[in-house]
C-alpha cells in the first residue's frame, strides 16, 4: 500500500449495546454470521504512513488484538459518550503516548470521568492522554495529516416527562480525512455540511436500525443524507440488532452502499 492509498479497517460496527445484546434471543443475536457480531463502533485509518484510531471504545483491547496492531499515532474522538471513549485506560505504555484530538467539552468530560490520568502528579501507570482541542469549523493537522472537523447533531429533542419540558442537544464531530468522511451518532447534519461532503470517494455514516430513533440515524434517513452526498461508496455502520441479519439488509440497499461488519477492510 502506498502513501496515496488509504486503509479504513472496521474495529467496531455496533452501537452501545453491541450485538449479541446481552439477555436478547432474537434472530440476528442468535446469528451464527460472523458479520452479524458486533462490537462497538471504532476505525482505523491508515494513511500517509500514520495510524489513526477515531474513537477508542469498551471493545478496544480486543478490537486492536483482532485486527493485529499494537500503536497508533493519533486518536479522535467524535464525543464523550462510553461506547466511543470507554477503552481510554487501555492506552497504556510508551507505543500509547499519542495526541489526542476532541471538542473543548470532550477534554473537559475525559479529566472528569478521568481524574486520575491528569493532574500534576497522575496515578503511577495510568495512561498518558495529551489532548488537543478541536473546534467545530476548524482544519487541525493530525500527526501532519489535515483533517476537517464535520459538525454534526447528536442529540437535538424536546420532550416532556411527568409533566417537566426538556431540550436536550448534543453536537459532536465528524471528521473528514483526505478521501473519507467518517460520520457516527449521527441525527442531523446540517445542509452547509452535506454540500461540502458532495461527491467524496467514500462515505462511512451511521444507521441504527430500520425504525426511527431520538438520537441516530435510521437506516432510510441515512439512505437519504447518502443520496444527497452522492459518495463513490458509503459504508453503513453503529447498527443495532434492530437492523436485521447482515445478509437480508444487504440485498435492498442501493449498489454503491454496504454494511459494515467487523474487521471489513476498505481501500481508497
Amino acid at each position: 500500500m502506498n502513501n496515496n492509498t488509504m486503509k479504513i479497517t472496521i474495529l467496531g460496527s455496533g452501537t452501545s449495546t453491541g450485538v449479541p445484546q446481552l439477555g436478547c434471543t432474537c434472530r440476528v443475536c442468535r446469528s451464527t454470521d460472523r458479520r452479524d457480531k458486533r462490537m462497538r463502533q471504532s476505525a482505523l485509518v491508515e494513511y500517509q504512513g500514520k495510524k489513526i484510531l477515531i474513537d477508542c471504545g469498551p471493545d478496544f483491547r480486543r478490537q486492536m488484538l483482532e485486527a493485529g496492531c499494537s500503536k497508533i499515532d493519533a486518536l479522535l474522538i467524535t464525543h464523550i459518550h462510553y461506547d466511543h471513549i470507554g477503552g481510554l485506560e487501555e492506552l497504556r505504555g510508551e507505543q500509547f503516548n499519542i495526541p489526542i484530538f476532541a471538542r473543548g467539552d470532550v477534554i473537559d468530560g475525559l479529566k472528569s470521568r478521568l481524574a486520575y490520568c491528569f493532574g500534576e502528579q497522575p496515578y503511577p501507570g495510568a495512561p498518558h492522554l495529551e489532548t488537543h482541542e478541536v473546534n467545530d469549523f476548524d482544519e487541525f493537522e493530525c500527526c501532519g495529516i489535515k483533517v476537517q472537523p464535520i459538525p454534526v447533531m447528536h442529540v437535538d429533542a424536546h420532550f416532556i416527562d411527568d409533566d417537566k419540558e426538556y431540550d436536550i442537544k448534543l453536537p459532536i464531530l465528524g471528521f473528514k480525512i483526505g478521501p473519507l468522511s467518517y460520520i457516527t451518532d449521527c441525527k442531523t447534519i446540517a445542509p452547509q455540511q452535506v454540500e461540502r461532503l458532495k461527491g467524496i470517494p467514500l462515505l462511512i455514516i451511521n444507521a441504527l436500525r430500520t425504525e426511527e430513533h431520538m438520537s441516530h440515524l435510521s437506516l432510510s434517513q441515512a439512505l437519504e443524507i447518502i443520496e444527497r452526498i452522492n459518495p463513490g461508496r458509503a459504508i453503513l455502520v453503529h447498527m443495532s440488532h434492530d437492523m436485521g441479519l447482515h445478509r437480508e439488509v444487504s440485498q435492498l440497499l442501493p449498489p454503491q452502499v454496504e454494511l459494515a461488519y467487523d474487521g471489513m477492510t476498505l481501500e481508497v
